[in-house]
């Protein structure tokens, strides 16, 4: 399978915000790389309790050893999010992406407009 994996991680700092977007397949080198970059974005973020705004509406359908990987990422108290809203492109991507955590604080949206009101609320 042919790896085109993308990601762009930006902090917002003004708004204690990760700005994330993730496109195409991810393996595990991807992973440890995306892992690496958003705890370095973090470091652009002073305030604790950081909010995460992650769009995958461009992101292909996970193995689940990836999907797996992501999850324990976002659990990891050196990254979770206070508030973390997903962007998702179809119904596939929103389903897999509710496997990622089934904590309280995580929403999934359809537009960028309502996730980032509710992150912000």
């Amino acid at each position: 399978m042919r790896m085109d994996a993308d990601f762009d991680i930006r902090p917002d700092p003004r708004h204690n915000m990760i700005r994330v977007r993730m496109a195409g397949f991810f393996d595990q080198d991807h992973v440890r790389h995306f892992a690496a970059a958003y705890r370095s974005a973090l470091a652009g973020l002073t305030a604790p309790g950081h909010l995460t705004l992650v769009d995958i509406k461009a992101m292909k359908i996970q193995a689940q050893d990836i999907v797996t990987a992501f999850s324990a990422l976002l659990a990891a108290p050196d990254v979770r999010s206070h508030k973390l809203a997903f962007l998702c492109g179809s119904t596939l991507a929103r389903l897999q992406a509710q496997r990622l955590t089934d904590r309280d604080g995580v929403r999934f949206f359809d537009d960028p407009v309502s996730a980032e009101r509710w992150l912000l609320d």
